[in-house]
C-alpha cells in the first residue's frame, strides 16, 4: 500500500477512483485533469464513445482503422533514420482515417470529435476496451 493512500474500498468504483484522485492530486492538479477530462470518468468517456459507434460495420471499421493509425506513429518517427518509411507511415495513417469515415457513413453519424476534440483520444481506450471484451 503507498503511503498516505486510504484503503477504503467502499462505494462504487468511480467513488473509489474520485477518492484516489483526490488523495494522489490536491488542489489545482486535480482541479486542471477534472477540467481537462470535463469531469468524466475513463468508463464514461468510453460509454459515451461506444454509444454512436454501434453499426456492426463502423465497428468493424474502428477497430481495424484504429490500429492502423497507431502503427503509422511509430513509422513517422522512425522515418527520421529510414528516408522512404514516411510514405508508409502516411498511407496506413490515410488508410486508417478512411476505414473510419467509411464507418461512420454506415453509422449515419459525424464522428464523437467534430463535438469534442478530447474524443480524438477516446478511440484508442474504446478500441483497447474492445479488444478485451469490455466495450
Amino acid at each position: 500500500m503507498t503511503p498516505g493512500i486510504s484503503s477504503d474500498l467502499s462505494g462504487t468504483r468511480e467513488d473509489r477512483e474520485t477518492r484516489a484522485t483526490e488523495q494522489l492530486l490536491p488542489g489545482t492538479d486535480r482541479d486542471i485533469i477534472l477540467c481537462v477530462l470535463g469531469g468524466r470518468t475513463n468508463e464514461q468517456w468510453i460509454s459515451q464513445y461506444g454509444s454512436s459507434h454501434q453499426h456492426p460495420v463502423n465497428r468493424v471499421c474502428h477497430t481495424l482503422g484504429i490500429p492502423t493509425i497507431l502503427l503509422s506513429v511509430p513509422l513517422f518517427v522512425a522515418s527520421i533514420f529510414f528516408y522512404r518509411l514516411w510514405l508508409y507511415a502516411l498511407a496506413l495513417f490515410l488508410i486508417g482515417w478512411v476505414f473510419q469515415f467509411i464507418g461512420h457513413a454506415f453509422e449515419g453519424k459525424p464522428p464523437e470529435f467534430f463535438h469534442d476534440w478530447r474524443f480524438l483520444f477516446v478511440g484508442v481506450r474504446w478500441w483497447w476496451a474492445k479488444i478485451h471484451g469490455k466495450a
